[in-house]
Protein backbone atom coordinates (compact mmCIF):
# COMPACT_ATOMS: atom_id res chain seq x y z
CA UNK A 1 0.00 0.00 0.00
CA UNK A 2 1.51 3.35 -1.03
CA UNK A 3 1.66 6.33 1.36
CA UNK A 4 -1.13 8.29 -0.31
CA UNK A 5 -3.53 5.36 -0.11
CA UNK A 6 -2.56 4.77 3.52
CA UNK A 7 -3.39 8.39 4.37
CA UNK A 8 -6.82 8.04 2.72
CA UNK A 9 -7.53 4.89 4.78
CA UNK A 10 -6.51 6.55 8.05
CA UNK A 11 -8.59 9.66 7.35
CA UNK A 12 -11.60 7.55 6.37
CA UNK A 13 -11.29 5.48 9.56
CA UNK A 14 -11.08 8.57 11.80
CA UNK A 15 -14.15 10.07 10.13
CA UNK A 16 -16.01 6.80 10.58
CA UNK A 17 -15.20 6.67 14.31
CA UNK A 18 -16.18 10.33 14.78
CA UNK A 19 -19.48 9.91 12.94
CA UNK A 20 -20.27 6.72 14.85
CA UNK A 21 -19.72 8.47 18.18
CA UNK A 22 -21.84 11.44 17.09
CA UNK A 23 -24.65 9.06 16.19
CA UNK A 24 -24.63 7.04 19.42
CA UNK A 25 -24.12 10.10 21.63
CA UNK A 26 -26.89 12.21 20.16
CA UNK A 27 -24.59 15.09 19.21
CA UNK A 28 -25.57 17.82 16.82
CA UNK A 29 -22.74 17.70 14.27
CA UNK A 30 -23.32 21.35 13.39
CA UNK A 31 -22.76 22.49 16.96
CA UNK A 32 -19.83 21.04 18.89
CA UNK A 33 -20.02 23.63 21.65
CA UNK A 34 -22.55 21.79 23.78
CA UNK A 35 -23.86 18.28 24.35
CA UNK A 36 -27.52 17.41 24.48
CA UNK A 37 -28.25 14.98 27.27
CA UNK A 38 -31.92 13.94 27.30
CA UNK A 39 -31.43 12.13 30.62
CA UNK A 40 -29.09 11.44 33.55
CA UNK A 41 -28.69 8.09 35.25
CA UNK A 42 -26.91 8.36 38.57
CA UNK A 43 -25.31 5.72 40.79
CA UNK A 44 -23.98 6.39 44.25
CA UNK A 45 -24.48 6.78 47.98
CA UNK A 46 -26.01 9.43 50.27
CA UNK A 47 -23.93 12.16 48.62
CA UNK A 48 -26.31 11.87 45.65
CA UNK A 49 -29.33 9.94 46.99
CA UNK A 50 -32.46 11.97 46.13
CA UNK A 51 -35.03 9.80 47.91
CA UNK A 52 -34.13 6.10 47.93
CA UNK A 53 -33.47 5.76 51.66
CA UNK A 54 -36.48 7.97 52.30
CA UNK A 55 -38.67 5.58 50.27
CA UNK A 56 -37.13 2.25 51.26
CA UNK A 57 -36.44 2.75 54.95
CA UNK A 58 -38.56 5.81 55.86
CA UNK A 59 -35.32 7.56 56.76
CA UNK A 60 -34.10 11.10 56.03
CA UNK A 61 -36.85 12.91 57.90
CA UNK A 62 -37.21 16.66 58.54
CA UNK A 63 -35.45 18.97 59.18
CA UNK A 64 -33.64 17.49 56.16
CA UNK A 65 -34.82 19.59 53.23
CA UNK A 66 -35.53 22.64 55.40
CA UNK A 67 -33.78 25.07 53.03
CA UNK A 68 -35.22 23.93 49.70
CA UNK A 69 -37.32 20.82 49.08
CA UNK A 70 -39.21 20.68 52.34
CA UNK A 71 -40.40 17.57 54.18
CA UNK A 72 -40.38 15.36 51.05
CA UNK A 73 -36.74 16.15 50.24
CA UNK A 74 -35.40 12.62 50.66
CA UNK A 75 -31.90 14.10 50.74
CA UNK A 76 -29.37 14.00 53.57
CA UNK A 77 -28.95 17.76 53.57
CA UNK A 78 -30.89 20.91 54.29
CA UNK A 79 -31.42 21.34 50.54
CA UNK A 80 -29.89 20.49 47.19
CA UNK A 81 -27.05 18.05 46.58
CA UNK A 82 -24.31 18.29 43.96
CA UNK A 83 -26.37 16.07 41.64
CA UNK A 84 -29.19 18.62 41.84
CA UNK A 85 -26.88 21.41 40.73
CA UNK A 86 -25.69 19.17 37.91
CA UNK A 87 -29.25 18.75 36.63
CA UNK A 88 -29.82 22.49 36.92
CA UNK A 89 -26.68 23.15 34.86
CA UNK A 90 -27.92 20.77 32.15
CA UNK A 91 -31.44 22.26 32.35
CA UNK A 92 -32.99 18.93 33.29
CA UNK A 93 -35.52 18.19 36.06
CA UNK A 94 -34.30 17.00 39.45
CA UNK A 95 -33.81 13.24 39.44
CA UNK A 96 -36.39 11.03 41.12
CA UNK A 97 -35.11 8.03 43.03
CA UNK A 98 -35.71 4.71 41.29
CA UNK A 99 -37.03 3.29 44.58
CA UNK A 100 -39.51 6.13 45.09
CA UNK A 101 -42.71 5.17 43.30
CA UNK A 102 -44.94 8.05 44.40
CA UNK A 103 -45.14 10.91 41.94
CA UNK A 104 -41.90 10.05 40.15
CA UNK A 105 -41.22 10.94 36.53
CA UNK A 106 -38.37 9.18 34.76
CA UNK A 107 -38.60 10.81 31.33
CA UNK A 108 -35.28 12.59 31.87
CA UNK A 109 -33.48 9.97 33.93
CA UNK A 110 -33.51 8.15 37.24
CA UNK A 111 -31.39 8.05 40.36
CA UNK A 112 -30.23 4.63 41.55
CA UNK A 113 -28.06 6.01 44.38
CA UNK A 114 -28.94 4.81 47.88
CA UNK A 115 -27.64 6.28 51.11
CA UNK A 116 -25.00 4.08 52.76
CA UNK A 117 -24.16 2.23 49.55
CA UNK A 118 -20.70 1.08 48.61
CA UNK A 119 -19.11 -0.38 45.51
CA UNK A 120 -18.58 -3.78 47.14
CA UNK A 121 -21.45 -5.73 48.74
CA UNK A 122 -21.57 -6.23 52.48
CA UNK A 123 -21.26 -2.63 53.67
CA UNK A 124 -23.69 -0.31 55.38
CA UNK A 125 -26.41 -0.74 52.74
CA UNK A 126 -28.04 -3.69 50.96
CA UNK A 127 -27.83 -1.70 47.70
CA UNK A 128 -24.21 -1.91 46.47
CA UNK A 129 -23.22 -0.60 43.05
CA UNK A 130 -23.72 -3.95 41.37
CA UNK A 131 -27.34 -4.08 42.51
CA UNK A 132 -27.91 -0.48 41.43
CA UNK A 133 -26.68 -1.37 37.94
CA UNK A 134 -28.87 -4.48 37.94
CA UNK A 135 -31.85 -2.28 38.80
CA UNK A 136 -30.95 0.02 35.90
CA UNK A 137 -30.78 -2.93 33.49
CA UNK A 138 -34.23 -4.07 34.63
CA UNK A 139 -35.53 -0.51 34.37
CA UNK A 140 -34.23 -0.23 30.80
CA UNK A 141 -35.65 -3.61 29.82
CA UNK A 142 -39.09 -2.82 31.24
CA UNK A 143 -39.08 0.61 29.59
CA UNK A 144 -38.28 -0.84 26.17
CA UNK A 145 -40.89 -3.57 26.62
CA UNK A 146 -43.60 -1.08 27.55
CA UNK A 147 -42.78 1.19 24.62
CA UNK A 148 -43.00 -1.76 22.24
CA UNK A 149 -46.41 -2.58 23.67
CA UNK A 150 -47.53 1.05 23.31
CA UNK A 151 -46.50 1.08 19.66
CA UNK A 152 -48.96 -1.75 19.01
CA UNK A 153 -51.73 -0.05 20.97
CA UNK A 154 -53.69 2.78 19.38
CA UNK A 155 -54.72 4.09 22.78
CA UNK A 156 -52.09 6.42 24.24
CA UNK A 157 -51.13 5.26 27.71
CA UNK A 158 -51.17 8.12 30.26
CA UNK A 159 -47.94 7.04 31.99
CA UNK A 160 -45.92 6.81 28.77
CA UNK A 161 -44.74 10.41 29.18
CA UNK A 162 -43.19 9.55 32.53
CA UNK A 163 -40.89 6.94 31.00
CA UNK A 164 -37.65 7.61 29.11
CA UNK A 165 -37.66 7.18 25.35
CA UNK A 166 -35.74 4.00 24.44
CA UNK A 167 -33.45 5.91 22.07
CA UNK A 168 -32.41 8.26 24.88
CA UNK A 169 -30.53 5.63 26.89
CA UNK A 170 -27.51 5.76 24.56
CA UNK A 171 -27.54 9.57 24.57
CA UNK A 172 -27.79 9.99 28.34
CA UNK A 173 -25.13 11.02 30.85
CA UNK A 174 -24.13 8.31 33.35
CA UNK A 175 -22.82 9.71 36.64
CA UNK A 176 -21.10 8.12 39.64
CA UNK A 177 -20.44 9.34 43.17
CA UNK A 178 -19.56 6.27 45.20
CA UNK A 179 -16.65 4.77 47.13
CA UNK A 180 -16.67 6.77 50.36
CA UNK A 181 -18.55 4.06 52.23
CA UNK A 182 -16.14 1.35 51.08
CA UNK A 183 -13.44 3.26 52.93
CA UNK A 184 -15.58 4.18 55.95
CA UNK A 185 -16.90 0.65 56.45
CA UNK A 186 -13.41 -0.77 56.09
CA UNK A 187 -12.01 1.63 58.67
CA UNK A 188 -14.73 0.66 61.14
CA UNK A 189 -14.18 -3.08 60.78
CA UNK A 190 -10.55 -3.53 59.73
CA UNK A 191 -7.28 -1.58 59.73
CA UNK A 192 -6.21 1.17 57.36
CA UNK A 193 -3.59 -1.16 55.86
CA UNK A 194 -6.26 -3.74 55.07
CA UNK A 195 -8.47 -1.10 53.47
CA UNK A 196 -5.59 -0.01 51.22
CA UNK A 197 -5.06 -3.63 50.16
CA UNK A 198 -8.78 -3.91 49.30
CA UNK A 199 -8.83 -0.92 46.92
CA UNK A 200 -7.85 -2.85 43.76
CA UNK A 201 -10.70 -5.33 44.29
CA UNK A 202 -13.14 -2.50 45.04
CA UNK A 203 -12.19 -0.76 41.80
CA UNK A 204 -12.30 -4.00 39.85
CA UNK A 205 -15.98 -4.22 40.78
CA UNK A 206 -16.40 -0.59 39.74
CA UNK A 207 -14.85 -1.46 36.36
CA UNK A 208 -17.28 -4.35 35.93
CA UNK A 209 -20.26 -2.12 36.72
CA UNK A 210 -19.21 0.43 34.11
CA UNK A 211 -18.62 -2.34 31.59
CA UNK A 212 -22.16 -3.64 32.12
CA UNK A 213 -23.54 -0.19 31.36
CA UNK A 214 -21.33 0.16 28.30
CA UNK A 215 -22.51 -3.20 27.01
CA UNK A 216 -26.11 -1.94 26.93
CA UNK A 217 -25.29 1.32 25.17
CA UNK A 218 -24.03 3.82 27.77
CA UNK A 219 -21.39 6.04 26.22
CA UNK A 220 -20.81 9.17 28.34
CA UNK A 221 -19.59 8.78 31.93
CA UNK A 222 -18.98 11.46 34.58
CA UNK A 223 -17.11 9.98 37.56
CA UNK A 224 -16.55 11.75 40.90
CA UNK A 225 -13.67 10.76 43.11
CA UNK A 226 -14.22 10.56 46.86
CA UNK A 227 -13.94 13.57 49.16
CA UNK A 228 -11.65 14.24 52.14
CA UNK A 229 -13.34 11.86 54.56
CA UNK A 230 -10.93 12.87 57.30
CA UNK A 231 -12.45 16.36 57.30
CA UNK A 232 -15.94 15.23 58.27
CA UNK A 233 -16.77 16.36 61.82
CA UNK A 234 -17.83 12.78 62.52
CA UNK A 235 -14.31 11.58 61.67
CA UNK A 236 -12.66 14.13 63.94
CA UNK A 237 -14.95 13.39 66.88
CA UNK A 238 -14.53 9.62 66.79
CA UNK A 239 -10.85 9.47 65.82
CA UNK A 240 -8.99 8.81 69.05
CA UNK A 241 -5.24 8.98 68.25
CA UNK A 242 -5.42 12.67 67.31
CA UNK A 243 -1.93 13.68 68.38
CA UNK A 244 0.19 14.25 65.31
CA UNK A 245 -2.57 13.05 62.99
CA UNK A 246 -4.69 16.21 62.70
CA UNK A 247 -3.93 18.92 60.16
CA UNK A 248 -4.42 22.67 60.57
CA UNK A 249 -8.10 22.40 59.56
CA UNK A 250 -8.87 19.67 62.09
CA UNK A 251 -8.89 16.94 59.43
CA UNK A 252 -7.69 13.42 60.22
CA UNK A 253 -4.64 13.09 58.00
CA UNK A 254 -4.46 9.27 57.77
CA UNK A 255 -8.05 9.11 56.57
CA UNK A 256 -7.44 11.79 53.97
CA UNK A 257 -4.32 9.92 52.85
CA UNK A 258 -6.51 6.85 52.38
CA UNK A 259 -9.02 8.81 50.31
CA UNK A 260 -6.23 10.19 48.13
CA UNK A 261 -4.83 6.70 47.53
CA UNK A 262 -8.28 5.50 46.54
CA UNK A 263 -8.59 8.46 44.17
CA UNK A 264 -5.18 7.81 42.63
CA UNK A 265 -6.16 4.24 41.81
CA UNK A 266 -9.63 5.33 40.64
CA UNK A 267 -8.03 7.74 38.17
CA UNK A 268 -5.85 4.91 36.85
CA UNK A 269 -8.98 2.81 36.50
CA UNK A 270 -10.66 5.53 34.45
CA UNK A 271 -7.62 5.56 32.12
CA UNK A 272 -8.01 1.80 31.69
CA UNK A 273 -11.69 2.25 30.87
CA UNK A 274 -10.76 4.76 28.16
CA UNK A 275 -8.35 2.32 26.59
CA UNK A 276 -10.82 -0.56 26.67
CA UNK A 277 -13.81 1.45 25.43
CA UNK A 278 -12.48 4.07 22.96
CA UNK A 279 -15.96 4.96 21.68
CA UNK A 280 -17.05 6.05 25.16
CA UNK A 281 -16.20 9.32 26.93
CA UNK A 282 -15.00 9.27 30.55
CA UNK A 283 -14.56 12.39 32.68
CA UNK A 284 -12.78 12.00 36.01
CA UNK A 285 -13.84 14.75 38.43
CA UNK A 286 -11.63 15.79 41.35
CA UNK A 287 -14.27 16.43 44.02
CA UNK A 288 -11.63 15.90 46.72
CA UNK A 289 -9.70 19.03 45.75
CA UNK A 290 -12.86 21.15 45.56
CA UNK A 291 -14.07 20.06 48.99
CA UNK A 292 -10.69 20.46 50.64
CA UNK A 293 -10.30 23.92 49.13
CA UNK A 294 -13.60 24.90 50.72
CA UNK A 295 -12.59 23.45 54.08
CA UNK A 296 -9.26 25.25 53.91
CA UNK A 297 -10.99 28.58 53.22
CA UNK A 298 -14.20 28.39 55.22
CA UNK A 299 -13.76 31.76 56.96
CA UNK A 300 -12.99 33.59 53.72
CA UNK A 301 -16.03 32.00 52.06
CA UNK A 302 -18.46 33.04 54.80
CA UNK A 303 -18.72 29.71 56.61
CA UNK A 304 -18.13 28.82 60.25
CA UNK A 305 -15.50 26.26 61.27
CA UNK A 306 -15.70 23.10 59.12
CA UNK A 307 -15.82 21.03 62.33
CA UNK A 308 -19.16 22.59 63.32
CA UNK A 309 -22.36 21.08 61.98
CA UNK A 310 -25.98 22.12 61.96
CA UNK A 311 -28.22 19.13 62.71
CA UNK A 312 -27.96 16.19 65.08
CA UNK A 313 -25.49 15.68 67.91
CA UNK A 314 -22.30 13.73 68.56
CA UNK A 315 -21.31 15.60 71.71
CA UNK A 316 -22.73 14.53 75.06
CA UNK A 317 -25.45 12.50 73.38
CA UNK A 318 -25.41 10.83 69.95
CA UNK A 319 -28.56 11.51 67.98
CA UNK A 320 -28.95 11.60 64.21
CA UNK A 321 -30.41 14.51 62.30
CA UNK A 322 -34.18 14.14 62.18
CA UNK A 323 -34.52 13.07 65.78
CA UNK A 324 -34.50 14.94 69.09
CA UNK A 325 -34.04 13.95 72.70
CA UNK A 326 -34.08 15.72 76.07
CA UNK A 327 -31.30 14.59 78.41
CA UNK A 328 -31.08 16.21 81.85
CA UNK A 329 -33.05 19.15 80.57
CA UNK A 330 -30.86 19.66 77.48
CA UNK A 331 -32.48 19.29 74.04
CA UNK A 332 -30.29 17.44 71.54
CA UNK A 333 -30.86 17.26 67.77
CA UNK A 334 -32.54 20.55 66.90
CA UNK A 335 -31.11 22.15 63.74
CA UNK A 336 -29.17 25.39 63.80
CA UNK A 337 -30.76 28.62 62.62
CA UNK A 338 -28.21 29.31 59.88
CA UNK A 339 -27.50 26.15 57.84
CA UNK A 340 -26.16 28.23 54.94
CA UNK A 341 -23.18 29.21 57.12
CA UNK A 342 -22.17 25.60 57.73
CA UNK A 343 -20.10 23.38 55.48
CA UNK A 344 -21.38 20.29 57.26
CA UNK A 345 -25.11 19.74 57.65
CA UNK A 346 -25.13 16.77 60.02
CA UNK A 347 -21.50 15.87 60.69
CA UNK A 348 -21.29 13.57 57.65
CA UNK A 349 -23.14 15.27 54.78
CA UNK A 350 -22.64 18.71 53.30
CA UNK A 351 -25.08 21.61 53.51
CA UNK A 352 -26.82 22.97 50.44
CA UNK A 353 -24.56 26.05 50.51
CA UNK A 354 -21.44 23.86 50.58
CA UNK A 355 -22.79 21.58 47.85
CA UNK A 356 -23.44 24.62 45.67
CA UNK A 357 -19.92 25.95 46.30
CA UNK A 358 -18.38 22.60 45.36
CA UNK A 359 -20.63 22.23 42.31
CA UNK A 360 -19.45 25.58 40.94
CA UNK A 361 -15.87 24.32 41.28
CA UNK A 362 -16.34 21.00 39.49
CA UNK A 363 -18.92 21.62 36.76
CA UNK A 364 -16.85 23.80 34.43
CA UNK A 365 -13.75 21.70 33.78
CA UNK A 366 -11.02 23.18 35.99
CA UNK A 367 -10.94 20.04 38.17
CA UNK A 368 -11.76 17.47 35.50
CA UNK A 369 -9.69 15.12 33.39
CA UNK A 370 -10.07 15.90 30.56
CA UNK A 371 -10.68 19.56 31.47
CA UNK A 372 -14.18 19.87 30.02
CA UNK A 373 -17.35 21.27 31.62
CA UNK A 374 -20.20 18.88 32.21
CA UNK A 375 -22.06 20.36 29.24
CA UNK A 376 -19.26 19.14 26.95
CA UNK A 377 -18.63 15.74 28.53
CA UNK A 378 -19.70 14.02 25.31
CA UNK A 379 -16.66 15.28 23.38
Amino acid sequence: MNCRRLVYVVVWFNLYVACTFIQVSGLDASNFSKCWFPAIYNFGDSNSDTGAVFAAFTGVKPPNGISFFGSLSGRASDGRLIIDFMTEELKLPYLNAYLDSVGSNYRHGANFAVGGSSIRPGGFSPFPLGLQVAQFLLFKFHTNTLFNQFSNNRTEQPFKNSLPRPEDFSKALYTFDIGQNDLAFGLQHTSQEQVIKSIPEILNQFFQAVQQLYNVGARVFWIHNTGPIGCLPYSYIYYEPKKGNIDANGCVKPQNDLAQEFNRQLKDQVFQLRRKFPLAKFTYVDVYTAKYELINNTRNQGFVSPLEFCCGSYYGYHINCGKTAIINGTVYGNPCKNPSQHVSWDGIHYSQAANQWVAKKILYGSLSDPPVPIGQACF
